[in-house]
């Protein structure tokens, strides 16, 4: 998946739990009376329901729930940019917008690290997110 479609259903779900809320769901529901107007209508419903469900699920600590909400909403932003790839340069105001609004531990979820590679012959590919030992030949 997209990495900036990862780091937009993440970022959308942890927003829906703040005071910011309401511009998350605003940016969103117009995104669908844009692209998808014949769904706009339930799409400000389901965000509604979203915030009850993250507000609910961070009450109880229930971390599971936030990372399906969060899968439910990459996969919708996702149809949502095939539809209209132009989308993601607003996309991406939205996550920068919207994560600098989140306590400085969430932000930190949202960043994404893509690291991509390619050996060919008998080369070798070491790639790591931080420490990396390699012992023996």
């Amino acid at each position: 998946m997209d990495p900036l479609i990862l780091a937009a259903g993440t970022t959308l779900v942890s927003a829906m739990a703040t005071d910011g809320w309401q511009q998350a769901r605003d940016a969103v529901a117009a995104w669908w009376q844009r692209i998808r107007p014949v769904r706009a209508d339930s799409i400000g419903s389901e965000l509604d329901a979203l915030r009850t469900q993250i507000v609910a699920a961070r009450d109880n600590v229930d971390e599971n729930t936030e990372r399906a909400l969060a899968g439910i909403w990459q996969l919708r932003l996702q149809q949502l940019l095939q539809d209209e790839p132009a989308l993601a340069a607003e996309l991406q105001q939205l996550i920068d917008h919207l994560a600098s609004t989140l306590p400085p531990d969430e932000q930190a979820q949202m960043r994404a690290v893509v690291m991509k590679a390619e050996a060919r012959d008998s080369a070798r590919v070491y790639l790591a997110g931080r420490d990396q030992h390699i012992t023996g030949s």
